[in-house]
């Protein structure tokens, strides 16, 4: 099973690998949503959709759906410290 965005926990971070999907709109890459950089889960509200992730400093929300398309490799924060 490949780990996406909307697997992440709250406080986990991921590096964008690839989208899954064709379609990714302009605004995300816009704001950095790019393969290698980094995106750490915020918070999910209470119906799971959106979910607020960190990109760059940049808080952004989207859907469950476009984060079920956006593919990452999970950072193990033992290798960060």
């Amino acid at each position: 099973m490949e780990i996406t965005v909307a697997h992440l926990r709250r406080g986990q971070k991921g590096i964008i690998k690839e989208f899954s999907g064709d379609i990714i709109p302009i605004k995300l890459l816009e704001l950095g949503c790019l393969p290698g950089n980094e995106v750490e889960m915020v918070q999910v509200a209470p119906l799971k959709d959106p979910i607020y992730i960190n990109v760059n400093g940049s808080h952004i929300a989207i859907r469950r759906k476009m984060a079920l398309l956006i593919a990452l490799d999970i950072v193990d924060e033992a290798t960060e410290l």
